[in-house]
C-alpha cells in the first residue's frame, strides 16, 4: 500500500487558546487589591485633613505676599507684619498664653515653633516697626523681615 501524498487540502487550522480572564484567579489578588484600595483611601483622607488644617497657613502666606506688594507703594504696610504673625500665633497656640507675649517671650515662642534658627533680635525688630518714624521704615531691611516671616509661616509647627 502506498502512502497518500500530503496536500494543502488536508491541513487544518489549529484552534486558538481561550483568552485569559480579567478577574484574578485567586482570593489573594482580591485581598491585595482591597488593601491597596484601602491604603489609597486612608492616604487621601490624611492628605485632605492636612490640607484643611493648613488653611490658615495658606491664607497667612497670601496676606504676607499682599503686604510685600503693598510695601512697594506704601511703607506703612510693613507695620502690619507683627499683627499678621501674632494672628497666626493665636490660631496655633492657646490664646491665654500667646496673647500677652512680647519681647523675649515672643522671641522664644517664635523660635520654639520654627525648626530653623531665627535671628536673635527678630521680635525686637518687629516691635520697632510699631514705633519707628515713617522716614525710618524704608531704611529698615524690609526684605529680610519679609523673608524671615515667610520662613516662619511656611515651617512653623503646631504643638500637639
Amino acid at each position: 500500500m502506498s502512502k497518500p501524498e500530503p496536500s494543502l487540502d488536508q491541513m487544518r487550522e489549529l484552534p486558538l487558546p481561550m483568552p485569559p480572564g480579567w478577574m484574578p484567579q485567586t482570593w489573594g489578588w482580591l485581598a491585595l487589591g482591597g488593601l491597596v484600595l484601602l491604603a489609597l483611601l486612608v492616604w487621601g483622607g490624611l492628605a485632605l485633613r492636612r490640607w484643611r488644617r493648613n488653611r490658615y497657613r495658606r491664607e497667612a502666606l497670601a496676606q504676607l505676599a499682599a503686604l510685600q506688594i503693598a510695601f512697594d507703594d506704601d511703607p506703612q504696610a510693613l507695620r502690619e507684619l507683627p499683627g499678621l504673625l501674632k494672628r497666626v500665633a493665636l490660631s496655633i497656640g492657646p490664646r491665654t498664653e500667646v496673647a500677652g507675649l512680647s519681647g523675649a517671650e515672643w522671641q522664644t515662642f517664635l523660635q520654639n515653633r520654627c525648626p530653623t534658627p531665627l535671628p536673635a533680635d527678630f521680635a525686637e525688630r518687629l516691635a520697632r516697626l510699631a514705633y519707628a518714624p515713617d522716614a525710618q521704615l524704608r531704611q529698615l531691611d524690609a526684605g529680610e523681615l519679609f523673608a524671615i516671616a515667610r520662613r516662619w509661616l511656611e515651617t512653623h509647627h503646631v504643638a500637639a
